[in-house]
């Protein structure tokens, strides 16, 4: 397994899980953290189907966690525009899927609400519990 890593924009691990098993863990850890699904994309039967090209198999899923949207859009009435919160799955090979999300303390500071930031913080730090319970 690789070890966690944190960027600039987001928060990723590998796990030792098909991608199939990884997703459906992912699901549960967001909605034990508070979180509903609200999209999914699934990027490889979109570009298969649109383009016909071949992809490996990568899942967007849309996360919202709905009090903390809620205080986000009282406090920012255009934060729609990055809402929900996006966590990716892609599968990396030999039965490895690699588990990102969304960092949404640095997503949020580029608004420049100072309201936002403890809503952001309390995200983060929910998102990073889902995505290491998996």
């Amino acid at each position: 397994m690789a070890p966690d890593t944190t960027s600039t924009y987001h928060y990723l691990r590998t796990v030792a899980l098909p991608i199939d098993e990884a997703e459906a863990r992912v699901r549960e850890a967001l909605q034990e953290q508070g979180f509903g699904i609200l999209t999914e994309i699934d990027v490889q039967a979109t570009l298969k189907t649109k383009l016909d090209v071949d992809f490996r198999p990568y899942k967007i899923l849309g996360a919202c966690n709905p009090p903390a949207a809620y205080h986000a859009l009282q406090a920012e009435p255009h934060i729609g525009t990055m809402l929900p919160c996006n966590v990716i799955l892609q599968d990396v090979g030999e039965g490895q899927t690699e588990i990102a999300a969304v960092d949404p303390v640095a997503s949020m500071a580029a608004v420049g609400n100072p309201a936002l930031s403890e809503i952001a913080k309390e995200i983060q730090g929910r998102l990073r519990l889902a995505i290491d319970h998996v």
